[in-house]
């Protein structure tokens, strides 16, 4: 019987599989800080792609990227932030992406949210 961890993990390899085809280079997986953890960091083009994924069996309850609720991009901002610091990306342009998978579909959505500008300092 699988674990939830077990599944997402299952789930973020899928995913790390479908952004490659579609050009993004992974750089880590499962990058935690003690503000929160992002799934899978990328780089495609000139950008740093911060991705979280996100899995429902079905979208009866809603599509998958909905339930990247405002606390959690917040986190993920957070430990962003954090990445962007310890590995001197000051000057890179950097994005936020969500892998949707919902039943046997998956969408990558790009710029799925932003930062507000003046809420987060490095």
């Amino acid at each position: 019987m699988n674990t939830n961890k077990q599944t997402g993990q299952e789930y973020e390899k899928t995913a790390a599989t479908l952004l490659k085809k579609a050009g993004y280079k992974i750089l880590t997986t499962n990058y935690l800080t003690r503000m929160g953890e992002i799934d899978i960091i990328a780089s495609k083009e000139d950008y740093i792609v911060f991705i979280e994924v996100k899995y429902r069996k079905s979208a009866s309850f809603g599509a998958a990227p909905e339930f990247v609720s405002k606390s959690k991009q917040a986190k993920i901002i957070k430990s962003a932030l954090a990445y962007i610091k310890k590995h001197y990306l000051h000057d890179k342009s950097f994005r936020f992406d969500v892998v949707a998978i919902t039943g046997s579909e998956t969408e990558i959505i790009e710029n799925a949210y932003a930062v507000e500008t003046g809420k987060y300092y490095i």
